[in-house]
C-alpha cells in the first residue's frame, strides 16, 4: 500500500464533523503516531477509527510543535521509547480526542518516506525522521 489519507477522515473533514481537525491542543486530544506492523495489520480504506487497527508495535507517540502550512501537516520527529516485539513498517496517524480509541479518527498511513523504517525493535529507542518538506498533504 502506499502512504494514503483514509478516505473516511477526508469525508469526515468536508463535513466539518467533530474531532478531525490537526490543529488541536497537545496532550490527551492531539495528534498521534503508531508503528505498525504490516504482517499483521493490512490498509483498508474503510478503516476509520483506531480501533480497527492491529499490529501496534511500541507505544505511541504525540506529533508535538504541529503546523499546517498551505496543505501540508508537520510536526517534530518522534522517538517511541524502549520499543521489543514485532518489526514495523507503516505508520498510522490519528486524531485522539477524551472518548474510547473507537472514536479516535485515523488520518493517514504512511509506509514509504521516513527515515528509519522499515525498523526492527531491540528493545532500545526508534527514532523517526519525517520528510523535511512535511509529514503528509491533504
Amino acid at each position: 500500500m502506499a502512504n494514503s489519507i483514509y478516505p473516511l477522515y477526508k469525508q469526515e473533514l468536508m463535513k466539518h464533523t467533530a474531532n478531525t481537525e490537526l490543529d488541536s491542543a497537545e496532550g490527551a486530544t492531539g495528534v498521534y503516531v503508531a508503528l505498525v506492523d504490516t504482517g499483521t495489520y493490512t490498509y483498508s480504506d474503510t478503516h476509520q477509527f483506531y480501533s480497527d487497527l492491529s499490529g501496534i508495535v511500541g507505544t505511541d507517540q504525540e506529533i508535538l510543535n504541529k503546523t499546517q502550512t498551505g496543505r501540508i501537516f508537520d510536526g517534530d520527529n518522534v522517538t517511541f521509547p524502549s520499543v521489543g516485539g514485532d518489526s514495523a513498517e507503516a505508520l498510522a496517524f490519528y486524531r485522539r480526542n477524551a472518548g474510547a480509541n473507537t472514536t479516535w479518527r485515523l488520518i493517514a498511513y504512511i509506509d514509504s518516506g521516513v527515515g528509519g523504517l522499515p525498523v526492527t525493535p531491540n528493545t532500545g529507542d526508534i527514532q523517526l525522521a519525517f520528510d523535511a518538506q512535511g509529514i503528509f498533504g491533504l
